[in-house]
């Protein structure tokens, strides 16, 4: 994906993830295919007392002074700890035109601005997502389908027991071990509901962000209620909406929002929250349920992110309280609706029948969670269907 950004695109690369998903990895192995390339990381001192030198000593630096000796790549991690980082990135933009750069954090680039100017026009933002089934079914390679959907491939059974037990993040999924996947854990909801919290923010109620991350842990997938999320941390509902605003930006957490088009009957009611490390959430069905979702979420964002239209991730819910778990919405129209359970034995849900009616949805499927794989392309079929999960899902990205 970055080296068609580079081949194709003079802006910079803005790649953002969560904390330890993979980001500064790719970074290098991308670096590694160019010569003349250069790795600038805020965090490191040097590196930092390099770029508060100014432009014209950085520019120095990494020899886009000397004839000849321009940069094919200047890869940046961390920069956005940086007040002027914007303007910075600015300055290096307009005055080299054979540059390229990109730009790598922990933190939602595009949210993350603290005046300067502006950048409009100049990057082109692209997600890190944490591994899923279909890349490691189809070792990293994406489909080059004009819908984007994979042939199905069956993921061994040991990689679908770590994918849905130590979660996405490289390292805790190849290890596969419960000592170290403990402690992963709890070290990295430490650096990022602290640190990166206090770094990037002016929040200082950090012990009340800390509660309200683990209110909105152990409801995944439930209709959120903000008056309640703000009576029990004993704050204020807009203050509860900028929090999780902010552990949003920092890759913690996502929102999945009820869709409602020019269709009647339908509720526009709270969102449902899902974590990007699935892997903490403790109830197993709720787990599931979020692995899917962040599998949806991933396939929706590299659709858009690749220009092939607006693709976004919603669910269905009506004033009966009829409810689907999630719809694929592609240019503003239905097109994949997905009800996760968790065998093959369900009876074939009834909602899936009247939403499909209702919004003209091509697809509608009962994911079965723990149904064992079968080598059929699901999206051969139109009508309601129960698929299993393992070839469901590696038929996305």
């Amino acid at each position: 994906m970055l080296e068609h950004h580079f081949d194709t695109y003079r802006q910079i690369a803005f790649l953002s993830g969560p904390r330890q998903v993979g980001k500064t990895t790719t970074t290098r192995q991308l670096l590694s295919r160019y010569e003349n390339t250069s790795y600038i990381n805020w965090d490191n001192f040097s590196d930092r007392r390099r770029i508060l030198a100014g432009l014209e000593s950085f520019s120095e630096h990494i020899g886009l002074t000397n004839l000849g000796g321009e940069q094919q790549i200047c890869a940046f991690d961390e920069l956005h700890k940086y007040t002027e980082w914007r303007d910075f990135l600015k300055g290096i933009f307009d005055g080299n035109r054979h540059l390229k750069m990109m730009v790598t954090g922990s933190a939602r680039l595009s949210v993350f601005s603290r005046g300067g100017d502006s950048l409009r026009g100049r990057y082109f933002t692209y997600d890190m997502h944490p591994l899923s089934v279909a890349e490691l079914a189809h070792d990293g390679r994406v489909s080059s389908n004009q819908s984007g959907l994979s042939d199905p491939s069956e993921l061994p059974n040991d990689q679908w027991h770590a994918l849905m037990t130590f979660g996405g993040f490289p390292e805790p999924f190849t290890k596969a071990s419960q000592t170290f996947h403990g402690r992963w854990s709890m070290t990295s909801n430490e650096q990022l509901l602290r640190e990166d919290i206090r770094d990037l923010t002016r929040v200082q109620e950090l012990s009340q962000i800390e509660m309200l991350a683990l209110r909105i842990q152990r409801q995944v997938g439930q209709l959120t209620s903000y008056s309640s999320f703000a009576r029990d941390i004993r704050s204020t509902v807009p203050t509860i909406q900028r929090w999780i605003d902010i552990l949003e930006s920092l890759y913690y957490c996502f929102r999945v929002t009820p869709w409602r088009r020019n269709v009647a009957g339908l509720l526009r009611k709270e969102p449902k929250y899902y974590l990007w490390d699935w892997s903490q959430v403790h109830d197993r069905g709720a787990r599931a349920e979020n692995l899917i979702a962040s599998a949806l979420l991933k396939f929706a964002r590299w659709r858009t992110e690749q220009g092939h239209g607006v693709y976004a991730l919603h669910f269905l819910r009506d004033k009966q309280k009829r409810e689907v778990d999630f719809v694929v919405v592609r240019d503003e129209r239905p097109w994949i609706l997905v009800e996760v359970k968790s065998g093959a034995d369900s009876s074939l849900s009834k909602r899936l029948h009247h939403f499909q009616r209702l919004t003209g949805a091509q697809h509608a499927f009962q994911v079965a969670v723990n149904a064992d794989y079968i080598d059929r392309d699901c999206f051969d079929e139109t009508g309601p269907i129960i698929v299993p999960a393992k070839t469901f899902l590696s038929q996305l990205v």
